[in-house]
């Protein structure tokens, strides 16, 4: 997607609270990857990320909008990857994902309702219904896409990500 184009598919109505979105929220397994957890050696766990994900998130902060990432997993692999892209806010081990983004909010001073969050699991569902954008993807359980605002058509791990910070920023350019 072009800067400032916005995709003619996504509906006007979540456009039009996608120029509001002053912070994006992400949780990790089935958004920022595939959802699946490889274990090594050593405890050792690795995460396959995208990186045409890491190039939006980038361009997604230079253009004003913050973002963070919350988990309910703790992993040095997310931690790096939060590091290397500059992600200001990381929240792992999350039990309430809504208390963490209430934090968040009094924090950054964006209120929930200037907020997208990316979620794929029912321990997202707890934000849906407070922030100003809920987005799920489609390899995401079946209730959080019913209870979607919007549903990426990348799935988790493959550009969903991507496709949201273009969309924020085509609908805050236009």
């Amino acid at each position: 997607m072009d800067r400032g184009v916005a995709d003619p598919a996504v509906p006007d109505e979540i456009l039009r609270r996608l120029r509001n979105v002053r912070l994006l929220g992400l949780d990790v397994d089935g958004v920022l990857t595939d959802g699946r957890l490889y274990y090594g050696p050593d405890n050792g766990e690795f995460k396959a990320f995208h990186a045409q994900d890491g190039s939006a998130m980038k361009r997604l902060m230079a253009f004003g909008v913050p973002i963070a990432i919350v988990t309910g997993r703790t992993s040095e692999a997310v931690a790096r990857r939060a590091s290397e892209l500059g992600v200001r806010y990381l929240y792992a081990g999350v039990a309430d994902k809504l208390a963490t983004l209430e934090e968040l909010a009094a924090r950054s001073g964006v209120a929930l309702d200037g907020m997208a969050y990316v979620g794929d699991d029912l321990a997202d569902l707890a934000v849906f219904g407070h922030v100003g954008v809920s987005v799920g993807v489609p390899n995401a359980h079946p209730e959080v896409i019913r209870r979607a605002g919007y549903v990426t058509s990348n799935p988790g791990g493959f550009g969903a990500v991507r496709e949201i910070c273009d969309l924020v920023i085509a609908a805050q350019s236009t």
